[in-house]
């Protein structure tokens, strides 16, 4: 298979180039940014169609695509989801921009995440524009640099971002960001929120072990549990060891009932 990372990373790029030219005005940016309320535990849902890992991932195939899509975000705003996470890169998860737009519109008083590979700026007017409150960042996608402008680009918003770990370098890196005033105050806001990811997207191979390898080193901020979380238990041993969010995607897409899974996942650390 090679190097998915990369793969996704050129892919994306072909993308933000056909961005190039285009002239985002202030008037592209008019939809409200819902601010990220975060209580003691809290999930943020996914919506995709498919995982590379996985394969399709909606389980009613009866039902026109767009009604499960708002169905599904109306289920995890009903279940608690402090946020939710839109899948829109399009060739290996078959996401859309428009799909975004869909879950943004069904669910307008909750915070809607881009998740992307995203490589530019560009790409994340793109999602405010669609009216996206939050966005992912990769950081092993983005040199220090890169991944300073793409920061600023979703600050400038006071969009949250969730910047997402493989490893100790990828963490050590992010944790770094935290030594600046400026982030701190963003990270207070929930407006940096750390994420360590299970799955590592250059070999997709799952790591069980990983969040409980990299707990000592989570930073002082808000951290997420990413990948391979699929009941109360799986969020109650990563609250457990010191993440207060869980990022879900498979499990829900292919629950009959996730507005009680996610219901679930947070009473199950609600008095922890």
């Amino acid at each position: 298979m090679g190097d998915f990372l990369d793969k996704m990373a050129t892919s994306s790029r072909e993308r933000a180039q056909a961005l190039d030219n285009t002239r985002f005005r202030s008037s592209d940016f008019d939809k409200p940014v819902v601010p990220l309320v975060l209580g003691d535990f809290d999930v943020i849902a996914e919506i995709k169609e498919r995982s590379p890992a996985e394969g399709l991932l909606h389980n009613a195939e009866h039902i026109d695509p767009e009604t499960a899509r708002r169905s599904r975000a109306t289920a995890y705003a009903a279940g608690g989801a402090a946020a939710i996470s839109v899948l829109t890169e399009p060739s290996r998860f078959d996401g859309d921009l428009q799909h975004l737009e869909q879950v943004i519109d069904a669910v307008p008083d909750v915070p809607v995440m881009r998740k992307d590979f995203l490589v530019a700026p560009a790409q994340i007017l793109e999602a405010r524009k669609a009216g996206a409150s939050g966005v992912l960042l990769i950081a092993a996608m983005l040199n220090d640099a890169d991944l300073k402008a793409m920061l600023q680009a979703a600050w400038d918003f006071d969009m949250f971002v969730l910047l997402e770990s493989f490893d100790e370098d990828d963490l050590h890196r992010s944790s770094a960001l935290l030594d600046s005033a400026a982030s701190q105050d963003r990270a207070a806001r929930n407006q940096l929120l750390i994420g360590i990811n299970t799955r590592n997207l250059r070999t997709l191979e799952v790591d069980p072990n990983r969040l409980r390898k990299l707990a000592s080193m989570l930073p002082m901020a808000k951290c997420v549990a990413e990948s391979g979380l699929h009941s109360a238990v799986d969020a109650e041993r990563a609250a457990d060891l010191g993440y207060q969010l869980a990022l879900v995607g498979t499990a829900l897409m292919r629950s009959d009932n996730p507005a009680a899974l996610i219901a679930a996942m947070r009473e199950a650390n609600a008095a922890k």
